[in-house]
């Protein structure tokens, strides 16, 4: 019975020894085959970082403002008689807009010029009577104050009668009417906005060190967001002559023709003051700036270090941007005219990562896109 028992307990030391040795022989055979494993290379696109020839432009942030815009409100109070105008309508100078009751004004107007025709009669029997002498010179004088008194009110219930026509103290576009018809207005309530939008202001800031670059007659460009890639062409027109004391910025105008009237009062735009210089700036696609908040970088391709190798790996490299153009963006340092930089799959990449370039299916980049409305 024991040595069925040791016989036994020998067979499954054997066959214990020969399934270790078979795994101790799969676990050597895994860890050469991974020591001798290579990651296949990753397919990116790629870019040639060139020399281009930049207008000189000096960014800034801007607001639209109307060379001409007011709130219609009335100086007096009254009851809205009647509405002369549509809302988003154009008027001319002069034209009427809104017209208060006036009534009781012109009831006493009539009055008051009734008034002064009297005292115009008696000014001039007293003059008459004068010559021969029959009343004083002080009568004379009392009738001429109290012709010039009738006058003065009649001139003043008239002034007040016409503050109660509402008219456009200049040409433009009228925005939404805020009264009614019968309607009872208080002194100052708005009534209705009035903006000149041909041509048209843009209000922006720049810098004092750009100061001396900055001279009125210089080409302004225009972009807002509500119309796409569209450009509007401007001149500069006006420099304060102070600066801001808080932020050191010297405030500009610019002047844009706007005879489409697409830009308005209070619209956001960004602005570029165009230089008369060029500058040569290093410019790369704006895909290949892999953005952190330790830092911009870029991937760069090159040979791969390992003698005897012909792989393409890329290396890390920190750079500094300055502006952009289209889908271009311009490199300050960090770069050299020449480097070829991964321009499409940055996300997957790490620094000496093997990679294989690929440029047929990468959307080529330009200074002007034209992207489909999607």
């Amino acid at each position: 019975m024991i040595r069925k028992i040791l016989a036994g307990v020998l067979i499954v030391a054997v066959l214990a020894g020969i399934l270790i040795a078979v795994k101790v022989l799969q676990i050597k055979t895994m860890i050469a085959t991974s020591a001798s494993f290579v990651m296949p290379p990753e397919t990116v696109a790629s870019a040639v970082a060139h020399e281009e020839h930049w207008p000189n432009l000096l960014p800034a942030v801007g607001s639209v403002s109307a060379e001409q815009g007011a709130t219609i409100a009335s100086e007096l109070a009254g009851t809205v008689k009647e509405i002369a105008f549509e809302s988003g309508a154009t008027v001319n100078a002069g034209d009427l807009l809104v017209k208060l009751d006036s009534s009781t004004e012109e009831a006493q107007l009539r009055s008051a010029e009734a008034q002064a025709e009297l005292a115009k009669l008696n000014v001039d029997r007293s003059r008459s009577l004068r010559l021969e002498k029959t009343v004083s010179q002080a009568e004379l004088d009392q009738a001429e104050a109290t012709y010039k008194q009738a006058l003065a009110s009649a001139d003043a219930l008239r002034a007040t009668v016409d503050k109660k026509n509402l008219r456009a103290p200049f040409a433009g576009r009228l925005g939404i009417r805020q009264v009614n018809v019968g309607e009872h207005v208080e002194v100052g309530k708005g009534l209705v906005s009035l903006q000149s939008l041909a041509p048209i202001f843009v209000d922006f800031s720049l810098p004092q060190q750009e100061l001396s670059r900055l001279q009125t007659g210089l080409k302004v460009n225009a972009h807002a967001d509500a119309y796409g890639t569209n450009v509007f062409t401007g001149e500069l027109v006006a420099i304060n002559p102070d600066l801001d004391v808080t932020t050191r910025n010297v405030r500009l105008r610019a002047r844009f023709a706007n005879t489409d009237e697409l830009l308005r009062p209070g619209m956001f735009v960004r602005v570029e003051v165009v230089l008369p210089d060029e500058k040569s700036v290093l410019a790369i696609p704006m895909t290949s700036v892999l953005a952190a908040p330790y830092g911009d970088s870029v991937f760069v391709i090159q040979p791969s270090a390992a003698k005897g190798s012909t792989n393409l790996v890329v290396q890390q490299k920190f750079i500094r941007t300055g502006n952009s153009k289209g889908d271009f963006i311009v490199v300050e340092t960090g770069l050299k005219a020449g480097d070829r930089v991964v321009s499409a799959g940055i996300f997957k990449l790490r620094n000496g990562m093997s990679v294989v370039e690929n440029n047929e299916l990468a959307p080529k980049a330009s200074q002007t896109p034209t992207p489909p409305n999607t």
